[in-house]
């Protein structure tokens, strides 16, 4: 078996790809906490804005158009507690994410411009999460992106428009989805978890009751440890080219 950690002898480039404002740091907001602060560059590329992450029932003032720009400013924050550069947005429309070849084609484009060492999205095959139904966003991010990774990114027969563009074939040396069921490296994120639960809190519209979210997340420790001496981890599953 291939041999896996996160003690990076160098730096690393490390692009963040997934659906919504807020899954970085719901995901897995601790491990980017303990990479920055390791001296890695993180950057977020998020695929839609959020949009319809309100309930026009409770909120008739709001907006798809004010929400996303709130989501917007909020993301920034939250990157920003963690360590993150300023997020960059493709804003497609919230929920409606589907893995065709022109998403493909914008996702490969972006590794291509990152040229990252290590990517991070999510595990397409998971469809149930803690709270009942994985959101299809999710899913469709993790499928699309990994379809651009492999055979697509690295290869100059894939996509050569992009060429046109300046773009030259560029592939990461890892993959890690987060959002996983069949993990194969766990991240000890005792010492950032604090950090992610910050950055989570800067997602006010997303929050309802904050009192009942941080019990939540406190009971997430890991099994071999107490609620008096609590000890955290994030899970993933570690795909290894290099």
């Amino acid at each position: 078996m291939t041999e896996l950690t996160d003690a990076w002898e160098t730096p690393q480039k490390i692009l963040v790809i997934l659906a919504h404002p807020d899954d970085p740091e719901f995901f897995c907001g601790a491990a980017l906490a303990k990479w920055a602060l390791s001296g890695h560059e993180i950057t977020y590329l998020l695929l839609t804005g959020g949009d319809k992450g309100y309930n026009p029932t409770t909120q008739p003032d709001m907006t798809p158009e004010k929400l996303r720009a709130i989501r917007h400013v909020e993301q920034a924050n939250a990157a920003k507690i963690i360590g993150a550069q300023p997020p960059h947005f493709l804003d497609l429309p919230d929920g409606y994410l589907i893995p065709d070849l022109n998403l493909r084609r914008d996702i490969v484009r972006e590794i291509r411009r990152y040229k990252p060492d290590v990517l991070v999205t999510c595990d397409p095959q998971n469809l149930f999460a803690q709270y009942g139904l994985n959101h299809p966003d999710h899913r469709a991010c993790g499928q699309v992106v990994l379809d651009a990774v492999f055979p697509a990114a690295g290869n100059l027969a894939f996509f050569p428009e992009l060429l046109d563009e300046g773009l030259q074939p560029h592939m990461p040396k890892e993959i890690w989805c987060s959002l996983t069921t069949q993990p194969n490296f766990s991240v000890d994120v005792t010492e950032t978890w604090n950090i992610k639960m910050q950055a989570i809190l800067e997602h006010k519209t997303q929050v309802q009751d904050v009192e009942k979210l941080i019990e939540r997340f406190k009971s997430r420790r890991a099994e071999d440890s107490t609620a008096e001496n609590p000890r955290y981890e994030e899970k993933f599953k570690v795909i290894k080219y290099a």
